[in-house]
């Protein structure tokens, strides 16, 4: 299963707006390198992120990219 590397605009209501395939590899070192790589050209746009996602295709990824995340349950103890 190959790594994919997707850049991410985000809408105003913070909703993912875009999603766009920039590149793909099947080796973890050269996918994590190269996201770093486009994290720093981005730079600290605040709308703009750069994912990696591990999926069979590039389908799954974005299906995967778009679930959204809940935020995790926090015990009293460690609030």
């Amino acid at each position: 299963m190959p790594y994919f590397v997707y850049k991410i605009t985000s809408g105003s209501a913070g909703g993912i707006k875009d999603l766009e395939l920039i590149d793909s590899f099947d080796e973890f070192k050269p996918a994590k390198k190269f996201a770093r790589e486009q994290r720093t050209v981005v730079g600290q746009d605040s709308r703009t992120a750069i994912k990696m996602i591990f999926a069979k295709d590039e389908l799954e990824a974005e299906q995967r990219l778009r679930e959204p995340r809940h935020a995790p349950i926090l015990r009293e103890w460690e609030k």
